[in-house]
């Protein structure tokens, strides 16, 4: 009997489900559920209360819909149909840090405190917990805790801890009502199976849980009387990314159309489950899945304390190698935010595309910076904004369009450049995800990084990382390499640089990188804090 196994991506506005031959990892069949709320940024669902600035919710039914509406549409898609007692395993995948207060049982707390903004999932681009990510990183430079190394010196607001201390500053009433702190990602693991599991992926990127420990609750409690009661909240067994989670519920069997009791995977990051669904699975291989924001992940045959980075965690991608993460808040958000309200429908991006290609490199005279959403790596501030130095009245809009472009792409190539500046070699740089469709904005990027760039074969990444780790969950590959020697899906240097277009990027880039230090270092290092004072102001006035 042919066996299959699914996997589901869940993202910022959707999720989706792929079915996979397990023999050879072909994709038969597929479906997106789209989130009835999306990624809540303005207004609580429940109330119309609007939401502060930089808030980003999520709501926890609507991840339980795409299991009622995804999985069931992914397993009829498939051609000549499908008998579901051949699907011997499923598992999934989450954007992280996403993070969500529950009660013992799992129950989300938005479900008991509706009315309560700090009771909903806290979605990886909610930024309002900069001022309490200063304080975790100061506090903790103060101190010396050790494990802020692995975090390039600097915790991101988007992680856990962040986002936990701000729940407690601001609204302790749901900081106690709570008596667990789950990612998303175990969470609906959780549904799936009915039993807590926490993944070593997300608990050592998100939540700095380092060589078998979290921080102390000394330190904890010197951020906040009564932090310390968060380590309570988190602290559990980790399971190894490719593990048996659990067994499909009879409830979970009944929204999904899979049979009760098949294997479900120990949850993973949408980010690092796609490296073996690349093929990405030694030292060197960094995968970068760029979409709404952009992830790199690669893993390392060695330690090394590399700035900015999002973390690094043994075994967190492959075992046996050290897993980097590094990564850029705003990508595509950026190009959709520049269509959607500078243009307001004046140009599409296939049009912008277009007129932006003609040009030549260097031709628009523009160089941006590309922090419209904050900067992850390797600043790690969101308090940063957005720059466009340059622009003359003959400035078109294509040629914005470029500039917003080529500046994601030195923003990649400053992380790739602090990777082997610290010692950890990029031997293979692989993209993925949706922008993988813009061919010019792939070919700007060979340009920029001086490289050539693999990509992945499969429209579906995450899913596809989802479901080679369900096949080993099921038992039907040893591990997570030999899945993923099997099943995964990549071609290589289908982009190389065009080297007259690379000599001009290295001048536009030493541009980039004068303006990248001068408006996102402090004052301390010679730099201009005007964004910083600029966003102050705003908030100010705001209240």
């Amino acid at each position: 009997m042919t066996r299959y196994v699914v996997g589901v991506d869940f993202g910022t506005l959707s999720g989706r489900a792929v079915v996979v031959r397990v023999a050879d990892g072909v994709e038969v069949g597929t479906a997106v559920h789209e989130y009835r709320h999306g990624a809540v940024e303005r207004t609580l669902p429940a109330t119309g209360e609007a939401l502060p600035p930089h808030w980003a919710l999520q709501m926890p039914l609507d991840w339980v819909d795409v299991l009622r509406n995804a999985v069931p549409a992914a397993l009829a898609s498939v051609e000549g149909g499908l008998d579901a007692t051949q699907v011997v395993g499923i598992a999934t995948d989450f954007t992280a840090c996403t993070f969500l207060p529950v009660l013992a049982d799992g129950t989300p707390l938005s479900d008991v405190l509706p009315d309560r903004p700090h009771a909903y999932p806290k979605l990886w681009k909610h930024h309002a917990a900069q001022r309490q990510a200063d304080r975790i990183n100061r506090l903790a430079e103060e101190r010396g805790e050790a494990w802020l190394a692995r975090y390039g010196g600097k915790l991101s607001a988007e992680w856990q801890f962040a986002k936990a201390l701000q729940v407690l500053e601001e609204d302790p009433e749901v900081f106690a009502r709570a008596e667990r702190f789950v990612e998303a990602a175990d969470w609906i693991v959780w549904q799936l199976t009915g039993v807590e599991t926490r993944n070593a992926c997300t608990a050592g990127y998100k939540g700095a849980h380092q060589d078998g420990r979290y921080p102390s609750r000394d330190y904890f409690e010197a951020l906040h009387p009564g932090f310390g009661a968060f380590l309570d909240k988190v602290e559990g067994p980790l399971a190894p990314l490719g593990g048996l989670a659990g067994r499909l519920t009879a409830e979970a069997a009944a929204w999904t159309g899979l049979p009760e009791g098949i294997a479900v995977a120990v949850g993973n990051v949408d980010a690092h489950v796609t490296a073996p669904a690349a093929q990405a699975v030694e030292a060197g291989q960094l995968v970068a899945i760029m979409g709404t924001s952009t992830c790199h992940v690669m893993s390392g045959a060695t330690l090394a304390d590399v700035p900015g980075m999002c973390g690094v965690v043994a075994d967190g991608i492959v075992p046996g190698l050290y897993g980097y993460e590094a990564g850029q808040s705003g990508v595509g958000d950026i190009f959709g935010w520049f269509v959607d309200t500078q243009l307001e429908g004046g140009l599409t991006h296939e049009e912008l595309t277009a007129r932006a290609a003609q040009q030549r490199p260097g031709q628009h005279g523009l160089v941006a910076l590309d922090w419209h959403n904050g900067n992850r790596s390797v600043l790690v501030d969101h308090h940063l904004s957005g720059v466009i130095v340059g622009q003359t009245l003959a400035t078109r809009p294509e040629d914005q369009y470029r500039a917003l472009i080529e500046a994601t792409a030195y923003g990649t190539r400053t992380i790739v450049e602090t990777l082997e500046a610290a010692g950890v070699p990029v031997t293979e740089f692989i993209a993925a995800g949706g922008l993988l469709k813009n061919t010019f904005l792939m070919q700007v990027y060979s340009d920029v990084l001086r490289r050539p760039i693999s990509v992945i074969d499969s429209e579906q990444g995450p899913a596809l990382g989802s479901a080679i780790h369900a096949a080993v969950a099921a038992g039907e590959y040893p591990d997570v390499r030999a899945a993923a020697a099997a099943m995964g899906k990549v071609k290589r240097a289908v982009y190389t640089p065009d080297e007259a277009a690379a000599d001009v990027y290295d001048r536009l880039y030493a541009e980039y990188r004068r303006l990248h230090d001068y408006f996102g270092r402090s004052e301390a290092q010679g730099a201009n804090e005007v964004l910083h004072r600029l966003r102050e102001l705003r908030e100010e006035v705001a209240r």
